[in-house]
């Protein structure tokens, strides 16, 4: 089986903007795969967070339609209130099913999704958040043979989401934020 990395998976909640903010910035536009963002946030009529994350990043920045085929060196930001699923053609599918872990979008089932259509190719970055979201998800990415991390919790303004991951999974690298360009920028 290939290692090569085919989708970045960024998983977050309460604390995780501004990490990104921090992050985005410093990644190259030449990646050979597709990073999805996926936060729990209020829905709001006119959501301004993919432009704020385009006007940082010099890739594109795409909030996510049902049905969108993923393009290498882009951004997709999963839209509140729906779960991201891929397909098995990979592309992105959204589903409006009931919240799971309080929250719609849900990073596990992201998480779990693309673990089942990408199985070792898929890399996941776990940041701050308030709940327990992403776990099962890491853990699933982990038994497809993909590679799993986690913010630093002592960087994590919220950090119980990432403290719940090291707990169940002692072994999971952490990463810094200062770290998370670099880290990304270097994948194979």
């Amino acid at each position: 089986m290939s290692r090569e990395t085919k989708v970045v998976l960024i998983g977050g909640s309460a604390g995780s903007i501004p990490v990104l903010l921090q992050v985005l910035p410093d990644i190259r536009s030449d990646l050979h795969f597709s990073i999805i963002i996926i936060l729990h946030r209020k829905s709001y009529p006119k959501s301004s967070l993919n432009q704020l994350f385009e006007s940082i990043t010099t890739l594109n920045v795409l909030e996510v339609e049902d049905k969108t085929e993923l393009v290498n060196g882009t951004i997709y930001l999963v839209p509140a209130d729906y779960h991201l699923l891929f397909e098995d053609d990979k592309s992105i599918a959204l589903d409006a099913s009931e919240k799971i872990n309080y929250s719609r979008p849900s990073i596990d089932v992201t998480f779990e999704s693309a673990a089942r259509i990408f199985n070792s190719n898929v890399v996941a970055l776990l940041l701050s958040g308030g709940s327990q979201d992403g776990v099962e998800g890491l853990k699933n990415i982990i038994q497809h043979g993909g590679k799993v991390f986690i913010q630093d919790p002592n960087t994590a303004e919220v950090d119980y989401m990432p403290k719940q991951a090291l707990e169940q999974i002692p072994e999971v690298e952490q990463l810094a934020p200062e770290q998370m360009s670099h880290f990304i920028n270097n994948l194979k």
